[in-house]
């Protein structure tokens, strides 16, 4: 419901939600993306050079849950709402880049940030 609202995913760094979209990632995304998000079929998801304009929860929701131009299939009858907000979470914090560039952090978390290193 509040992502309905504001466009901003809830889980966006909630260590809770990150267990379950990592999860529910490696299950459904990772065999084209990668299990790092780092790109196989699919495109790379864990930096910011995206095919879309991701840089907005609401723009990635759209593309997860209805697809894309090129081979990235609708995923909501696969996948819930809450699935699919899950897994965003998963693959934002997956990120590679600077903090500053993480436009769906809040401006505290943004401060905090540290790229994902395995």
């Amino acid at each position: 419901k509040q992502f309905m609202q504001t466009g901003q995913n809830p889980y966006n760094e909630d260590k809770q939600a990150l267990a379950k979209g990592k999860d529910i990632y490696n299950t459904s995304c990772s065999g084209c993306h990668g299990h790092l998000a780092e790109g196989k079929i699919g495109p790379a998801l864990n930096h910011g050079n995206w095919h879309y304009e991701l840089d907005e929860d609401k723009a990635m929701f759209e593309v997860i849950f209805g697809g894309a131009t090129r081979q990235m299939g609708p995923q909501n009858e696969f996948l819930t709402q809450d699935e699919i907000l899950h897994t965003m979470a998963w693959v934002r914090h997956l990120y590679t880049g600077k903090g500053e560039d993480a436009t769906w952090l809040t401006e505290e978390q943004r401060k905090n940030f540290k790229p994902y290193k395995e």
